[in-house]
């Protein structure tokens, strides 16, 4: 105890009490939180991730080193599973990935020091609440007491005593706190934990924690130990508004329902199923929610927007309801503005949270995806409400006409050439079963998943396109393996989980590898080298950039970037940081590269270097725009016509109000 503070007094209104640090206190706490949904209970938040320095390592340090060896003696199933991480930003992508996995039931928290280490954790964040997904922050701060000040990375500000680099956290931040007193963690952590288990207000909690109220004590009140259960609500629509919807729907002719991930955090994939067998409403997904059908069933038409396929697109065009169903509606589904085209199309919006019920003007619908459903199922039925025979067939036809433009991006003719990234794709897509999970995140990729992946099972799509973040796949695959052990898999018997990066994803986040290893996670590495940024590269290309700043090469006479290709070995990195690392050049090779990496039991990296899709069957085209912005005056040709385009497309702009 700080001796400039004056000594704590026992907490007697509360009874009994217990001595032990903040970080100790915090700690214990959060080992006794659970949630409960459906009559099933799991741990709220089952491990903490770390990395030490002089912000964290005397306190959340010393609390977790007691709590994972020690724990309480008489309640052994309430230890505290450490993990090492390596790279704060990856710890995040970690935590999201399991608590994605999870069903958002479950999730992780991450420990740094103070300074770099907790600024590090913004990108992670600010992914984590776009998302909607629970992991809580445990970063160091700097001493409340101010002994000294400055301290050893304290961010000084001349208006502002009380402000550190913390505060980066809090507009990313679903819950922000900072503790500066013992005793004011215990409503700070009591709201945390609310936050972290509803459904509507989860995303990123963060508890700042300066380094000497860590390690201050004081005498807790036994019931803030006490086992709590948090009850993840599936609220059930208002009654008017149901009616209100029944009706809507009753009175469409081209309805289209867009399936979110809400679909997936309510576990409503079997419900929609049953709604879709009895209206025939055909379902598009958004990357999110992709996989809340099978690929294979009649209703699904695809994912939707700028990297959906034209079933789904052209349905969007001529659809008078347009049904979401969990979804956020960002602008690469709406394909900015410019893909709900028919003059009469209206909106209902079915969705947890109220903000995204109403979104482009639609008629509400606040309820959990899955009660929500349900409801609307039991209101049509006997009603005699079913799409037009002749619009199933419409849509089921050219759900036909896509799959034939998808084999043709997938077949491999030549086994001894160099296969495209789509050719890639083709040879997992014959090599998964349902088991499998595919992670990504940035890059060309998503766009390619999103069009041409058939989805097997309501989970194996996991690709986070809310932030889209480089550096996402690797850690996110090692937290989805360890939700899937923490259901209690043998290690031999772990789903395949693969993590699909591009060359630029993998340079910005490699570090995690070494987690894996340590860990001995069975992590399938798909590393595709491109020699750049592939997608900004085409992006670039299309708004008149010309490619610039796009290329991994060396600068040519100009001072360009045409140059050679770098002459960067990733597979020997991979290999540098504790993995087996098997190289293919042709189809052929990657066939067989692909076949053994999902067997193996350790983590394996499988390295191709792909081929443009110049002289064979690439991937299908945009069916849909996206809006970014194109240089209004220019001297280079290329962006003067990239202006004409742009001016053409934005036209057909609208907006719903």
């Amino acid at each position: 105890m700080s001796p400039t503070r004056p000594a704590n007094r026992p907490a007697a209104p509360y009874g009994p009490t217990r001595r032990l640090t903040t970080a100790q206190a915090l700690i214990a706490f959060l080992a006794r939180q659970y949630t409960e949904r459906d009559g099933r209970r799991q741990r709220l938040i089952s491990a903490t991730w770390g990395i030490f320095g002089h912000g964290n390592v005397a306190g959340i340090g010393q609390a977790l080193l007691e709590a994972g060896h020690a724990g309480d003696p008489a309640a052994p199933g309430h230890r505290m599973p450490f993990l090492q991480g390596r790279s704060e930003q990856a710890m995040v992508h970690a935590a999201v990935g399991y608590a994605r996995q999870s069903g958002r039931l479950s999730a992780h928290a991450v420990t740094t020091s103070i300074g770099p280490g907790a600024t590090n954790l913004v990108t992670g964040a600010a992914l984590a609440t776009v998302n909607r997904l629970p992991v809580l922050l445990l970063p160091g701060d700097t001493f409340a007491t101010r002994p000294a000040d400055p301290v050893l990375q304290q961010l000084e500000v001349p208006y502002a005593g009380d402000v550190s680099v913390n505060d980066c956290l809090r507009p990313v931040s679903r819950y922000f706190d900072r503790i500066t007193r013992p005793e004011a963690l215990i409503p700070a952590a009591l709201q945390a934990v609310r936050v972290l288990a509803d459904p509507v207000e989860t995303g990123a909690v963060t508890l700042a924690l300066p380094q000497d109220v860590q390690a201050e004590a004081y005498d807790w009140p036994e019931e803030f130990f006490a086992e709590r259960d948090w009850h993840v609500r599936r609220p059930a629509p208002d009654t008017a508004e149901l009616e209100a919807a029944v009706r809507a729907i009753r009175s469409a002719r081209r309805p289209l329902i867009v399936a979110g991930g809400g679909v997936r955090h309510s576990a409503a994939e079997e419900t929609l199923a049953a709604f879709t067998a009895a209206t025939r409403i055909p379902v598009a997904s958004t990357q999110a929610g992709k996989g809340a059908l099978r690929h294979d069933h009649p209703a699904d038409v695809g994912g939707i927007g700028h990297t959906g396929t034209a079933t789904a697109d052209e349905l969007a065009r001529t659809a008078d309801l347009v049904i979401g169903v969990g979804t956020r509606f960002t602008d690469f589904t709406t394909a900015s503005g410019t893909l709900f085209s028919n003059p009469a199309v209206r909106f209902l919006h079915l969705n947890i949270a109220a903000s995204d019920a109403h979104k482009l003007a639609a008629r509400p619908l606040v309820a959990d995806a899955r009660a929500g459903l349900e409801a609307l199922t039991a209101a049509l039925a006997g009603r005699g409400y079913r799409v037009d025979p002749a619009y199933e067939t419409e849509y089921t036809g050219a759900k036909e006409a896509w799959e034939e433009k998808v084999e043709a991006s997938f077949a491999t003719p030549v086994p001894t050439a160099r296969p495209t990234q789509t050719q890639v794709l083709g040879l997992l897509d014959a090599l998964v079963t349902e088991d499998d999970i595919l992670i990504n995140a940035a890059g060309s990729l998503p766009g390619d998943l999103h069009r041409l992946w058939r989805t097997r099972s309501r989970d194996q799509y996991h690709v986070e396109y809310g932030y889209s973040c480089m550096g996402y796949e690797i850690p996110a695959a090692i937290g989805v393996l360890l939700a899937e052990a923490a259901r209690g898999a043998r290690s031999r018997d772990h789903r395949p989980v693969w993590a699909l990066v591009g060359d630029g994803t993998y340079l910005m986040n490699p570090t995690e590898t070494v987690t894996a290893v340590q860990e001995n996670l069975p992590l399938k590495l798909v590393i595709l080298q491109n020699h750049g940024y592939a997608s900004i590269g085409g992006l670039s290309e299309a708004v008149g950039a010309e490619r610039f700043g796009t290329a991994y090469r060396h600068r040519d006479a100009d001072g360009g970037f045409t140059g050679p290709p770098l002459p960067v070995d990733l597979a020997a990195n991979a290999a540098s940081l504790g993995m087996r690392v098997l190289r293919a050049a042709t189809v052929d090779e990657l066939g067989k590269a692909l076949a053994e990496a999902r067997d193996a039991e350790g983590p394996t990296c499988v390295y191709v270097e792909t081929e443009t899709p110049d002289t064979v069957s690439g991937p299908p085209p945009a069916q849909a725009w996206w809006d970014v912005p194109v240089a209004e005056t220019a001297s280079r040709p290329a962006a003067a016509r990239a202006r004409e385009e742009y001016d053409r497309q934005a036209a057909s702009r609208r907006r719903h109000l």
